[in-house]
């Protein structure tokens, strides 16, 4: 039998609308009515909903300002308080600059030095070359003098001059008679007077012009002199101090106990620069150069005198031969040449010593001051002589341009020194000491 073809089961269409646009409306809750049949159609798939539409290129980042944040200003610290100092100084009117009197003088050129600091007065304590002189216990050394060469060579150079005014002690005590010998003996003993205090204080008064110290200037003088002494290991008492009254830098040493300085050396100098002073004077004494030089001068004293009488006697005589036209001059000339070739013979040739001897004590006495510097150096004066010395030099110098004013040579170069003066000066120049206290101003490595 044949069966009908099947016909596929009616799916309800969805209840949103009909699945085709041809398909007939069935109303909902009847029966669908057999109709004609109709090609069957495949049913489609429901269409799916399509994607959301993305937009191709990728999404641009937010823009950013290009420049970094700058960060937040933060409160500063708190500011110094502005002292009146820091700031600039007020500016004060300034007084009225002196016109110069005359409109065609010319204005002083600066100075080339450059301008140094005040500095204090020389009694302050502030000033450089003030020293301490409070002191406790001294050292007193076992050897309180000695001599060195330049008095043994000051001694034998004075031998000549010794012998001389022997010759001529002889000569006056053959007047005498009988009380010749004791005329010879008691010029040879008179040497001690030398070590004698009466005598040294008549010397010192009468002949060296020194005079005692006030009680103010000895309140000066006395603290610096037991610095010195203590320094120098020496007895301060067994010297006596002195001082002469002058405005000239300088000090003595004489016989066997006198220190003398001058009142401006006192008055002007610091304490330090004043113990260099006496420093140097102590050396003198200490190395026996101030007794053997007075010891010296003493015993030529009667050759000194009887040289002086002859050159005045023979000055006279010369004036006198004059009134005799040329002969007389020509036969006072033989007597005096005759005399004299005689007592060179006779005496061996000793007068002609005499005649080098000035050179020859001069040059020891310069040795003897160096000598003298160089004790004061190696006492710790050595930068305080040095300014002593520089003041002495600059002293010599304006001295020197005031004498040519005088004379009517102002404004010229001042003559140069002659040899012979130089040979003459028992005192060197400032360079050659300076020069010699440079080992006591290096500083110690």
């Amino acid at each position: 039998m044949t069966q009908p073809p099947s016909i596929p089961p009616e799916y309800p269409e969805p209840t949103g609308g009909p699945a085709h646009p041809d398909a007939a409306q069935v109303p909902p809750g009847r029966p669908p009515v057999p109709g004609p049949r109709q090609p069957h159609i495949p049913p489609q798939e429901p269409p799916y909903p399509q994607p959301p539409q993305y937009p191709t290129a990728a999404p641009q980042p937010p823009q950013y300002p290009t420049a970094a944040a700058q960060p937040p200003p933060y409160p500063a610290g708190p500011q110094p308080p502005q002292y009146p100092g820091a700031g600039p100084a007020p500016h004060y009117p300034s007084a009225p600059q002196p016109q110069p009197p005359y409109p065609h003088a010319a204005a002083a050129p600066p100075s080339p030095y450059p301008q140094t600091s005040a500095v204090p007065p020389p009694a302050s304590p502030l000033h450089p070359h003030h020293i301490d002189t409070a002191r406790g216990r001294v050292h007193v050394s076992s050897r309180q003098r000695h001599t060195d060469a330049t008095a043994f060579g000051n001694l034998l150079l004075h031998l000549p001059n010794f012998l001389c005014s022997l010759i001529v002690v002889a000569l006056v005590s053959l007047v005498l008679g009988d009380f010749g010998l004791l005329v010879i003996l008691v010029w040879l003993a008179s040497g001690a007077l030398v070590f004698h205090r009466p005598t040294e204080s008549a010397l010192a008064r009468h002949l060296l012009r020194l005079r005692y110290p006030t009680p103010q200037e000895r309140a000066t003088l006395e603290p610096v002199w037991r610095e010195v002494t203590a320094r120098a290991g020496v007895e301060g008492r067994a010297y006596e101090l002195w001082v002469e009254d002058s405005d000239s830098l300088n000090a003595v040493a004489a016989a066997g106990h006198i220190v003398g300085v001058t009142s401006f050396a006192l008055n002007r100098l610091p304490n330090g620069e004043l113990a260099a002073v006496m420093a140097h004077e102590l050396g003198h004494h200490v190395g026996g150069h101030a007794w053997s030089g007075l010891l010296g001068h003493w015993y030529a004293l009667p050759g000194r005198i009887a040289w002086r009488l002859l050159r005045a006697v023979t000055g006279f005589l010369f004036h006198v031969s004059r009134a005799f036209s040329c002969l007389g001059v020509a036969f006072f000339g033989l007597c005096v040449g005759g005399i004299a070739f005689a007592t060179i013979s006779t005496l061996y040739g000793l007068p002609l010593l005499l005649l080098g001897m000035p050179y020859a004590l001069a040059a020891v006495g310069r040795r003897s001051e160096l000598r003298a510097d160089r004790h004061a150096a190696a006492l710790g004066f050595a930068p305080m002589l040095a300014a002593v010395l520089e003041k002495l030099h600059q002293q010599e110098q304006e001295t020197e341009q005031a004498r040519l004013a005088a004379a009517g040579q102002g404004g010229g170069e001042p003559p140069k020194e002659k040899a012979a003066s130089r040979l003459l000066s028992s005192h060197p120049d400032y360079h050659t000491r300076l020069h010699h206290l440079q080992e006591y101003l290096q500083p110690a490595r």
